[in-house]
């Protein structure tokens, strides 16, 4: 459904939980407001990710779950994204606030799989930089 330019993302969906990173310094704690500012630059209508997780674990709101993303090329309309910030040494906070949120999200989104970006569609990109199916294994997750 569209309302103005923002195109509605219906719960039922929802089939796919992407996570992401932002293949940005591991030393700079970027904020949402900051990968706001960056997707605006690539001429998108703002934050493209529906979660953004700090160095510090802090998770920050992105694009509204209701507002088909902006973060992988073809699953937009069927995904919510997650963004870790940084590029390859993540913090224990980060994945103890990425298990929180993706517990969270499949009890909204019960039929959604959990996967990489780098898994999700053919790209060259190897974001997350690291292996989502064997972190879920860990954690008990289906991906």
């Amino acid at each position: 459904m569209k309302d103005n330019n923002i195109i509605i993302l219906n719960k039922e969906d929802v089939e796919f939980l992407v996570i992401h990173c932002s293949d940005t310094s591991d030393k700079k704690n970027l904020t949402a407001i900051d990968i706001h500012k960056m997707h605006l630059g690539f001429k998108w209508d703002g934050i493209g990710y529906h979660k953004i997780i700090q160095r510090n674990g802090f998770i920050e709101n992105g694009r509204p779950e209701y507002w088909v993303g902006a973060h992988t090329k073809g699953l937009n309309l069927s995904s919510l994204g997650v963004c870790l910030i940084g590029r390859v040494d993540f913090t224990n906070e980060q994945f103890s606030s990425l298990d929180i949120l993706l517990r969270k999200w499949l009890i909204e989104y019960p039929n959604a799989k959990i996967t990489g970006h780098k898994n999700a569609i053919k790209t060259k990109k190897t974001c997350p930089n690291f292996d989502v199916g064997t972190w879920c294994k860990e954690r008990g997750f289906n991906a």
